[in-house]
């Protein structure tokens, strides 16, 4: 069994900031990429970010310069620092990582529940 929760959504002000959290836990050999995704209503969920476990990063480009991922491999958690939100940010924020459980067994995605931001004035 695998559980990856996220933590820190809310409600915030546009130019405001929030920082969200995930820990991924359970039987698992090995964690790679981790990363965070989004889902506004009536659209398809869309990458935000993500970091492999040496620390390479990819954004998206309408949170470039504005959110930063990071991660603490020890602790099998993955941050998004986000930064100067805008309305259109608002959205369910999903964590996402991809792990083995055994060395033999395939890479497998797993997802979190989603965690609510709402970006408003």
């Amino acid at each position: 069994q695998v559980q990856v929760v996220e933590s820190g959504g809310g409600l915030v002000q546009p130019g405001g900031s929030l920082r969200l959290s995930c820990v991924a836990s359970g039987s698992i050999f090995r964690f790679y990429v981790m990363g965070w995704y989004r889902q506004a209503p009536g659209k398809q969920r869309e990458l935000v970010a993500t970091i492999t476990s040496d620390g390479t990063t990819n954004y998206a480009d309408s949170v470039k310069g504005r959110f930063n991922i990071s991660r603490d491999n020890a602790k099998n958690t993955v941050y998004l620092q986000m930064n100067s939100l805008k309305l259109e940010d608002t959205a369910v924020y999903y964590c996402n990582t991809d792990a083995r459980q055994t060395p033999w067994a395939r890479r497998t995605d797993y997802w979190g529940q989603g965690t609510q931001v709402t970006v408003s004035s």
